[in-house]
């Protein structure tokens, strides 16, 4: 499990499934070239709660850049899909967090599924115009980008472990775009009550998309939680403990 042994952060990068069988369950996804470690804490917290979280490996990660470059969104969309059918098989009601790509997933699903409420954190709703432009091309020319600084969080212990692969496949990135587009169109049809929570200082994702996924979708009930102290990755960031403690609250509301 993550947490600390003594000084030491133990970091587990494999699949979860935390908590009870009761009611309620939720499907946590990571973010792009990450590990089901960035939202664990979140599926902690959510166990806590008394809600089942599971959290999967997305097609293509916990494997190899190369493996992850050869999918499409809708493989990531697909497997998240087939597993929020087998957690509604079990639970009466069935939420989605999600980080980065992983909420982007999550709107996407809550656009087409019954889903009864959601997290989504630092999600890039839209990325900035040089790079819709350029990856199209860009990928056949430079098929990885070497990640220099590696992932966007502030605190730095927390950068230094956090495992992630060390390129980012610019095919997956294209990818990325056409699910931005996909998420867009169905964002009105998305009607669960929402938390958007994003780090202020987030360089992978402005803060605005977290404001216009508030705006855009159809939820009744919506809350916008941003973290000061927090960079894209915030589940693992100076402000993973209040997101926690957020989403359990927000959650565990509803169930």
């Amino acid at each position: 499990m993550s947490g600390t042994r003594g000084d030491a952060v133990v970091v587990e990068v494999e699949p979860f499934d935390l908590g009870p069988r009761d009611a309620a369950a939720a499907l946590c996804l990571h973010g792009l070239t990450g590990t089901p470690y960035e939202v664990r804490s979140l599926g902690e917290a959510l166990a806590a709660a008394g809600i089942r979280a599971v959290g999967p490996a997305l097609p293509g990660h916990n494997r190899t850049p190369a493996e992850l470059a050869k999918l499409s969104h809708e493989a990531w969309l697909e497997s998240a899909r087939g597993d929020l059918h087998a957690l509604r098989a079990e639970h009466s009601r069935v939420f989605v967090v999600g980080l980065s790509l992983g909420g982007l997933l999550a709107l996407g699903l809550a656009a087409d599924e019954p889903v009864d409420g959601l997290v989504v954190v630092g999600t890039p709703l839209r990325l900035p115009r040089a790079v819709r432009w350029a990856t199209p091309i860009l990928k056949y020319v430079m098929p990885y980008l070497r990640k220099r600084e590696g992932s966007d969080i502030r605190d730095e212990a927390a950068r230094r472990r956090h495992p992630s692969y060390p390129v980012m496949p610019l095919a997956s990135v294209h990818e990325l775009l056409r699910l931005q587009r996909r998420v867009l169109a169905g964002l009105r049809r998305v009607t669960a009550p929402i938390l958007v929570a994003h780090g202020v200082h987030d360089g992978t994702a402005h803060p605005d998309d977290a404001r216009a996924i508030l705006a855009g979708v159809a939820s009744e009930e919506g809350e916008l939680l941003l973290l000061e102290d927090s960079a894209h990755v915030v589940t693992v960031d100076h402000g993973g403990p209040r997101l926690a403690r957020a989403a359990a609250d927000h959650l565990s509301g509803l169930a």
